[in-house]
This record gives structure tokens, C-alpha cells and sequence, in this order.
């Protein structure tokens, strides 16, 4: 080889491991610093809980801090925009629900729901417990289906908001049983659990983790559950699907995103990471206390699982004629 093209060939080298360099630097050093976890509700709810558990498991594994940032407001949609502003470099991510996937047909949104973000993993799956008050004469769901029908425009639900994840829930529901429903909406699951427990509605799609101890009182009756198999934390209740309403499949879930463009490297650690927290005996146990199973998707799974969603719950959010309050 001449001198020339030696001197091309060090060159060509010496360019490809510039470019190299700083991505493999990345992966070795990747976390070097606080991580914010921005969590898209007020402090107390599910979805906060679940976000700081993660945070705090993880921050253990990766040696580093993670603050949990709540930024609540307009149905999640003020934290999810920073979020999707946020630079795509692993130290920020975010800790989301139902809500995320819902949003795009209730509201227009300042982001793309699959554009301005990417999965780390899907960390829980969680299953609804359609329950009645005492009141309400029925014990399984076709008796309950029956005395819907006999009493068409009688029988109340209530939610914790127009377009919530347990309203679309009860409009699929009459949807599939040919029912006539009426929905009551209020500002939060907390105060619609309450009117269950009154007698102020009939019935509602609860999460089970608020729901068992009020049924184990026998305050609440349970009915049925909206996974597709029978819930490890109630397993003496029947599913929907098996009482009378085939295909009736509503879960919830929480999912660990990160922005659009993170490197590949930091995704792939945050997984694996991911899924060695959530398969640890102590994280299976505080989940299975709240009434949810541990998941730990990779990332292409979780991230068809949000385009599925979205692509679900389109048509029901336009049939319920829901409005962002």
C-alpha cells in the first residue's frame, strides 16, 4: 500500500471511531447523574405510587438519585408535554396509565403519542372488579345484564371523570350487552368509590386494589373481573368474558416511557433494569397488593401494545361522546 492510500485508510479509521466513541462512551457511563421521573398526576394516586416505586428500586439497582416530579393537570397532558420536550438522553423518563393512551381521541394533544415517545417497558397489568352495592338484587354478571334490560335507563355507574378509563369501561360494557346505562361521572375514583358504597350509583368498574377490602366487608359486591383470565388477587371471581359477555377485556397498566431519540444502549439498560426490578420478590409483592401483576415487556412489545390501545379505545370514546373536562 503507498503512502496515499495509507494515509486515506487512517483517516476513514480514525473518522469511524470519532463517531463510535461517544455512543459507547454513553453506554459505559450511562447513569452519571440524577434521573427525573416525571409522574403526570397529582401526588397519591396509583399512578403516582407506581412511580415511585419503580424509582425507588431503580435508583437501588442504578446507584444514582431518582426525584419523582409531579406535574398534574389537564387530564395528564401538562406533564406529558414537558415530558415530550424533555432532552432524550436517559435522565428523564416517565411513569403513565390508561390516561396516555385514551387522550388521543379526547382531547388534541401538543404532542404525537407515538412519535415524541418510545417504551422502556411495560411494568404492571391490572384487571377492573365490576362490583354492585348489596342493594342491587343480582350475583353474577347475566343477572345482572337482566335486570339492566328490565330496567333500561335506570341503572347507574359512576367513574372518576368523563373519558376515564372505568367510564369507557362501562360504555363498552352496555355496548356489548345491548344495555341502557347511565354514567356518573365525579373528580376522581375516590369520591365515586363513595357513592358506590352510599348507594348513590349501582355499580362500578373499580380497581381492585380499591375495591377488595369493601368487598370483604360486604359492603360492595363483587361480579366479575375484566381481564382476559381470572385475577390472581380475587381468584374466585369469574372474568366477564366467562359470565355472559364474550370478548369483554379491559385492563389497566402502567408503562415506564422515555423521549423519542433516546439511545438505543440506554433503553437497553433501562429494560433490563426494568424487568430485574419488577421480577424481584419485593416489587411482585407491593404490586400484588394493589392488585396488579408484574409485566416487564420489551420495549417493541410495549411499544405495539400503546398503538393497539390507542387504536381500541377510539371508537368507544367516540360512542360514549365523552368531552375533556
Amino acid at each position: 500500500m503507498t503512502a496515499r492510500p495509507r494515509f486515506f485508510a487512517a483517516a476513514i479509521l480514525a473518522s469511524a471511531a470519532t463517531l463510535i466513541a461517544p455512543c459507547a462512551s454513553h453506554a459505559q457511563s450511562y447513569p452519571s447523574k440524577t434521573i427525573r421521573m416525571i409522574i403526570p398526576i397529582a401526588p397519591g394516586g396509583g399512578t403516582d405510587g407506581m412511580g415511585r416505586l419503580i424509582s425507588q428500586r431503580l435508583s437501588e439497582q442504578l446507584g444514582v438519585t431518582i426525584v419523582a416530579d409531579n406535574r398534574a393537570g389537564a387530564g395528564t397532558v401538562i406533564g406529558t408535554e414537558l415530558f415530550a420536550k424533555s432532552p432524550p438522553d436517559g435522565y428523564t423518563l416517565m411513569t403513565v396509565a390508561p390516561e396516555f393512551v385514551i387522550n388521543p381521541s379526547l382531547r388534541k394533544l401538543p404532542y404525537d403519542p407515538i412519535k415524541d415517545f418510545t417504551c422502556v417497558t411495560q411494568l404492571t397489568s391490572g384487571d377492573y372488579l365490576l362490583s354492585t352495592h348489596p342493594a342491587v338484587p343480582v350475583k353474577t354478571t347475566r343477572q345482572f345484564v337482566a335486570l339492566a334490560k328490565s330496567r333500561a335507563g335506570q341503572v347507574t355507574f359512576g367513574s372518576s371523570g368523563n373519558g376515564s378509563a372505568n367510564h369507557l369501561a362501562g360504555v363498552l360494557f352496555a355496548s356489548m350487552t345491548k344495555t341502557d346505562l347511565i354514567h356518573v361521572p365525579y373528580k376522581g375514583a375516590g369520591p365515586a368509590g363513595i357513592a358506590l358504597l352510599s348507594g348513590e350509583t349501582d355499580f362500578m368498574f373499580g380497581n381492585i386494589s380499591s375495591s377488595i377490602q369493601y368487598v370483604r366487608q360486604g359492603r360492595i359486591r363483587a361480579i366479575a373481573t375484566t381481564g382476559a383470565k381470572r385475577s390472581t388477587v380475587v381468584p374466585d371471581v369469574p372474568t366477564v368474558t366467562e359470565s355472559g359477555v364474550p370478548g369483554f377485556v379491559v385492563t389497566g397498566f402502567y408503562i415506564l416511557l422515555a423521549p423519542a431519540g433516546t439511545p438505543a444502549e440506554v433503553l437497553s439498560r433501562l429494560n433490563a433494569e426494568s424487568a430485574k426490578a419488577m421480577e424481584s420478590t419485593v416489587m411482585k409483592d407491593r404490586v400484588a397488593n394493589l392488585g396488579l401483576e408484574s409485566v416487564g415487556r420489551s420495549a417493541a412489545e410495549c411499544n405495539q401494545l400503546i398503538k393497539s390501545e390507542i387504536a381500541k379505545w377510539a371508537p368507544i370514546v367516540k360512542a360514549s361522546g365523552a368531552k375533556a373536562d
